[in-house]
């Protein structure tokens, strides 16, 4: 395709957030950039790393850590200049042409909605687990009713939501930092300080623990890039991208490479516990913390539940703004009272219809949709890079001042960050568990990709 092609703003770009209202506080997103980094992925997913890697799991998300930093600095750049509620597929868009915003904007928008009813059978899951009895599928659509509903009404209701949730999230976790460091110390009463005895052996399982580990830590970082969707609708949404990608990582370091430093130290690595109830459930049982397995089932919970309402802002938008480009059923476009009402339900009922084939066909079409969507954080991240080292120089050459947040040491870093994608899409596919997650995103990729140059091209005739 000619450079002249893609370098021209169409105006669908330019007005893609114009019916969106600006509701969200700068409390609002700082509160979103630092609860977004922590998920119920972390809180319990990350025990089946540290059985793997033992405790190289410090190594394996910070090397996973490094990288996220770089996409969510790549990112930021491009938020900064072009802020827009479809983000980093109007960034492909402008950068690659139709096709790939189309591509990577569809194939994030089935992510989020399929996690969303994910993230309502795990809530449900232990809703039910307090108040047996009670069906499970109640709670789900509870669930899903009041976070559409709240996503329905005005888009500072999302903001407060996410404000709340975020900041009981960061108040456990911090909390849990705390007692770790104390009894690390050895001047939390009734514990002794435990050293380094649990870091001896440091690669329990070699190399292939370490690159289970490192995979199972890349993925627990998906959803950081809600921010620089919710930024597009902020008083002020430079600022607002501005400042999240800037504090991205000490974030980043302290709550997950800071809480994986603290449980492997305090705990052995191979206690069964850790996987079973969850490595912060088995450090503070460890730690004698009273009912330690409620209160994190509370915090699980409350990431589950914020995860949901981000999930179903942020499909909303991203199909939203899609629409607005061209690219989906225009109905979805719809706006009202500033919320795009639509594409909210829409992608609320997607995310219903995943609750549902759970219980219809979870044999069959259930675990071929989590394979489908199980690497498309990585591809989203491919694409951003990519977008961000062809639009890097065509900024500074025509505006420069648009070049709020830089990426570092570009476009060396830009390279570095995708080579290293490249090594766990190749780690992935030497792993039989990710191997076919792999292929299966691989897959929905090239289907969406053919579809977008179909329409690109459909599109383009009916121009001349």
């Amino acid at each position: 395709m000619p450079r002249s092609t893609i370098a021209v703003e169409t105006p669908a770009q330019r007005a893609d957030d114009a019916s969106l209202s600006h509701g969200l506080k700068q409390r609002h997103l700082s509160m979103i950039a630092l609860g977004g980094v922590i998920g119920a992925g972390l809180f319990v997913g990350s025990g089946a790393g540290i059985a793997a890697a033992g405790p190289s799991i410090i190594v394996a998300y910070s090397l996973s850590g490094i990288l996220v930093m770089l996409v969510m600095r790549m990112l930021g750049e491009l938020s900064a200049a072009y802020p827009s509620s479809g983000s980093f597929s109007t960034h492909a868009e402008r950068a690659l042409g139709p096709w790939a915003g189309f591509t990577v904007g569809w194939a994030y928008w089935v992510l989020l909605c399929t996690a969303v009813g994910l993230e309502g059978i795990g809530a449900a899951t232990i809703v039910t687990g307090w108040l047996p009895g009670t069906p499970q599928w109640m709670w789900v659509a509870l669930f899903m009713v009041l976070f559409c509903g709240t996503n329905l009404a005005a888009v500072k209701n999302f903001g407060e939501f996410e404000f709340w949730f975020a900041a009981l999230k960061v108040a456990a976790i911090v909390l849990f930092l705390v007692l770790g460091v104390l009894a690390i110390a050895g001047v939390l009463p009734g514990t002794d300080a435990p050293g380094t005895s649990h870091l001896s052996d440091f690669l329990p399982h070699g190399g292939h623990g370490l690159i289970v580990g490192l995979l199972a830590s890349v993925f627990a970082y998906g959803g950081l890039e809600t921010v620089t969707i919710a930024a597009a609708e902020s008083e002020d949404p430079v600022r607002g991208v501005a400042g999240a990608v800037r504090t991205a990582m000490w974030r980043i370091a302290l709550f997950y490479i800071g809480s994986m430093a603290v449980v492997v130290t305090l705990v052995p690595w191979d206690d069964p516990e850790v996987v079973d109830k969850g490595p912060y459930v088995a450090t503070l049982d460890h730690l004698g913390i009273p009912a330690a397995g409620q209160l994190m089932n509370v915090v699980v919970l409350v990431a589950l539940l914020s995860a949901m309402n981000a999930n179903i802002y942020g499909s909303s938008r991203i199909a939203y703004s899609l629409v607005r480009r061209g690219q989906g059923p225009k109905a979805l476009a719809r706006v009202a009272g500033g919320v795009p009402r639509a594409a909210v339900l829409t992608s609320s009922a997607f995310g219903f219809v995943c609750v549902l084939l759970s219980y219809w066909r979870p044999d069959d079409v259930f675990p071929w949709l989590l394979n489908m969507i199980g690497a498309v954080v990585l591809v989203v991240w491919i694409f951003i890079a990519l977008s961000q080292l062809m639009l890097r120089t065509r900024l500074e050459r025509e505006e420069p001042q648009k070049l709020v947040v830089r990426m570092w040491g570009f476009p060396w870093l830009t390279c570095l960050a995708m080579a290293g994608m490249v090594a766990i899409f190749w780690l992935m596919a030497q792993e039989p568990d990710t191997r076919v997650q792999l292929y299966s995103t691989g897959a929905m990729t090239l289907v969406l990709a053919a579809a977008g140059c179909l329409w690109q091209r459909t599109r383009a005739r009916t121009r001349t």
